[in-house]
């Protein structure tokens, strides 16, 4: 493989010096784009994108061509593929978001799960895998990615996003056996299918905890946290020659960090409702921290959004261990020029904490 010209992305989460802070940003390929609109159209929709690796390839890129700012690059597909390859028959609903054919509601549902092949049930994700690594030439390492058991567990209960979820709650405290037995056999599919995007020639790969910050304290430690820890457990952690960082984020964890560096993962991902400076403090030494701007400052001016930038910087501090990024992901109606006064605010601003 080719050698990268740029890895300060990599260096960071392993907390090695860097020159400028690096740069990404969740979501970074999508709507606010109009190249991707484009694509997308081209495409047809939104699946059609994720189970082409040309089309995920092209999509992937089109920041980078935009910001050469952009310190990674993260493969483009969708959190759901695993259940889809369950069975479980992922569509999208326009206005409505993703969507299930069957949901799972009950014991035997569960153990009919099979755990997916990803070379034989998500191929097309590894052969976007394999095509975008090629496509960057060494230009940026490229994250690989998942959805948490937790997160995953959610979708598959409810049959798609919810508000309140009522009913993987409630099998939670109903039937914890059965909870449990879906999360261990998503914790195995998360981790097979993360290991083939690392062989496949990811770089990193962050685990999305997208809605373990809506459990209690002691249902986020038992549903989410224990089955993110056995999954980093099983992860190939080096990989052509040097180490592959792992990532994990729990939207909404802000209270639980101690117990998310205590995994054994590489960094840890934080929403805008912690302070990073004192998250810094909480966890010492143990783990990089990646965040975390509020994606709707990308709503205001330039300047505003500068001044922010600034703020977070200086609540970071001096040394390495930062990777900038937002504390959710970019929204649609984000202005592509505000993205770029983003990105070029974090490397300007950010050399004289790493003299």
């Amino acid at each position: 493989m080719t050698a990268l010209k740029n890895d300060r992305f990599l260096r960071a989460l392993l907390k090695q010096p860097v020159d400028v802070t690096p740069v990404w940003m969740m979501r970074q390929a999508g709507r606010y784009l109009p190249e991707y609109r484009a694509s997308r159209a081209h495409a047809g929709d939104f699946m059609s994108l994720c189970m082409n690796p040309q089309f995920a390839c092209e999509v992937t890129m089109q920041p980078l061509d935009r910001y050469p700012q952009l310190d990674a690059a993260i493969l483009f597909s969708d959190i759901l593929t695993i259940p889809d390859a369950m069975g479980q028959g992922l569509y999208f609903e326009t206005g409505e978001g993703p969507r299930f054919r069957k949901v799972v509601s009950t014991l035997a549902d569960i153990e009919a799960l099979p755990i997916p092949d990803p070379h034989k049930d998500l191929g097309y994700v590894m052969d976007a895998v394999s095509t975008i690594r090629r496509e960057l030439n060494g230009r940026v390492p490229l994250i690989g990615f998942s959805g948490s058991p937790w997160t995953l567990a959610t979708y598959m209960v409810e049959g798609g996003s919810s508000k309140d979820f009522r009913k993987t709650k409630a099998m939670l405290y109903d039937n914890p056996q059965a909870m449990h037995l879906l999360l261990d056999k998503l914790a195995q599919s998360v981790t097979a299918y993360l290991n083939g995007q690392i062989m496949a020639g990811a770089q990193a790969v962050q685990i999305f905890d997208t809605w373990g910050g809506n459990l209690s304290a002691a249902a986020y430690q038992e549903f989410s946290l224990a089955y993110m820890r056995k999954i980093v457990s099983g992860l190939i952690r080096e990989h052509e020659g040097r180490k592959v960082p792992v990532i994990l984020f729990t939207k909404g964890g802000g209270l639980w960090l101690e117990s998310i560096a205590d995994t054994g993962a590489d960094a840890l991902g934080l929403d805008w409702t912690c302070d990073i400076g004192e998250a810094r403090q909480r966890v010492g030494n143990r783990v990089a921290l990646q965040g975390n701007m509020d994606p709707t400052v990308l709503y205001a001016n330039p300047e505003a959004i500068r001044s922010e930038v600034g703020r977070i910087l200086a609540s970071y501090g001096k040394g390495t261990g930062h990777v900038f990024n937002l504390g959710h992901g970019i929204t649609p109606e984000v202005n592509p020029e505000h993205a770029g006064a983003f990105l070029r605010a974090v490397h300007e601003l950010s050399a004289q904490y790493h003299e």
